[in-house]
């Protein structure tokens, strides 16, 4: 009796059993290194927590096909369920997400977003590009098509698993089409549009999943959700990730040293330079890039750089520019491994047109400075006046400019006088008495 009376104070203590929690991340930007990282380490931490599952809220417009696969791979052999929400409403899933989104136990999306558009940035219509040679053409569609097949193959076996619609996943790679959420839910590729978190945990709470072969009944609904967050290290490698952000890091290191070596001990634009290439590397280490296109964006920037020694009246700059634009544009273009490139019209462009403009000024500084009269070093000393120091008869000593100098006259000067510079002969001045002069710089 006493034990049953203790047992029952106890449960009124502890009150009912506490509920389950769900994890949740927040995926908005490219899908690179660092995100894949952080969506696998989250999948760990909610199954060795024992997580009811893991909430994914994605907005992306792609990434690169090697993270997308990480990514994948950890979600198909999940031991919690993973739920991917794109959200919020103007949100998409776009490329790498299409494929993320279909790879979940639960996809959901809010109204107003959209999915789709998977196919391989790069790769066109048969026939390739216009303008570049048969064999480039030919190069560029055998590279194509295979990355296509890939990305389709894979795309349908995803489907296929997850129960999606396999022929509508196949049309986004092949084709690039891309649906609202609403169309989505009506074609089946995903399960349900939620308009809030809330809403979305309360509509699948009871489910029925699949996972390892068996079922499993979601159990979500009122659960704690606890929010995990980026180290500080997989934010800073995120936001290097970005083919938009290394191409700016490159050229504002290659600017912040040009103006170093042209002025040296500034040390501030020398050191934020170096900075700045340094991160741009790290950069180029995450994504992948094209070294053809790495070498016309650098022999753009040389150019530039060439264009202020040699004077060719801007042929180097002009071409210069180019090769900027043109390597800029091809540098992350590598549609069998990433479906990222640089900005052209907003990015690019206005930083290729703000480096030109510098490159201009400094043209123009360098050729106002060659034509104006020599302010520097011992020839600017003609025309200037001193005093005699030690009478000239023809030589002795004068001062000139803070400064003792031997000095010649063709006529005899006594001590006091003043005397102009007529020639510099080596460690030795040529002087004449000065006649209707302002008075010497002392």
């Amino acid at each position: 009796m006493q034990a049953c009376a203790l047992a029952a104070v106890l449960l009124l203590v502890a009150g009912p059993a506490a509920a389950g929690h769900v994890n949740e991340i927040r995926i908005a930007g490219t899908i690179n290194p660092a995100s894949s990282d952080f969506i696998q380490k989250a999948i760990a931490q909610s199954e060795r927590e024992g997580a009811a599952a893991l909430l994914i809220e994605l907005d992306t417009p792609g990434g690169l096909v090697s993270a997308t696969k990480d990514i994948i791979q950890a979600m198909l052999n999940a031991e919690v369920p993973v739920i991917v929400y794109v959200a919020p409403q103007g949100a998409w899933a776009g490329s790498a997400g299409t494929f993320i989104t279909l790879a979940a136990h639960v996809a959901a999306m809010a109204p107003g977003t959209s999915i789709g558009a998977a196919h391989p940035v790069g790769v066109g219509a048969p026939g390739g590009a216009p303008g570049g040679e048969p064999g480039e053409e030919k190069g560029r569609d055998v590279a194509g098509e295979k990355a296509e097949n890939l990305l389709a193959a894979y795309i349908e076996s995803i489907a296929r698993e997850r129960e999606r619609n396999v022929e509508w996943a196949v049309k986004a790679v092949r084709e690039s089409v891309a649906i609202p959420a609403d169309e989505a839910l009506r074609l089946k590729v995903i399960d349900l549009v939620a308009a809030n978190r809330a809403e979305l945990l309360a509509a699948i709470d009871g489910r029925e999943i699949k996972m390892a072969g068996t079922d499993r009944k979601l159990a979500v609904r009122d659960a704690e959700v606890r929010q995990i967050e980026m180290s500080a290290l997989q934010r800073f490698l995120d936001v290097l990730a970005s083919p938009d952000v290394a191409v700016l890091l490159l050229m504002a290191g290659m600017l912040g040293l040009y103006i170093e070596f042209s002025n040296p001990g500034l040390l501030i634009p020398g050191v934020a330079g170096a900075a700045c290439l340094v991160m741009g590397l790290i950069a180029l280490q995450i994504l992948p890039f094209s070294w053809l296109g790495l070498i016309l964006f650098l022999a753009g920037i040389g150019l530039l750089v060439a264009e202020v020694f040699l004077g060719t009246y801007g042929v180097l700059f002009a071409i210069g520019i180019g090769c900027l634009l043109v390597g800029g544009s091809m540098l992350f273009d590598v549609p069998e491994v990433s479906d990222l490139d640089v900005s052209f019209w907003s990015v690019l462009v206005p930083a290729v047109t703000g480096m030109a403009l510098f490159g201009a000024l400094v043209v123009f500084g360098v050729g106002r400075t060659m034509g104006r009269r020599q302010t520097a070093g011992v020839d600017e000393m003609i025309g200037m006046v001193g005093r005699v120091e030690e009478a000239l008869a023809p030589e002795g000593r004068v001062f000139v400019r803070g400064e003792f100098w031997t000095a010649r006259s063709d006529t005899p000067v006594a001590a006091g006088e003043r005397v102009e510079v007529t020639a510099v002969e080596g460690m030795r001045l040529r002087v004449r008495p000065a006649r209707n002069v302002p008075k010497e710089d002392r």
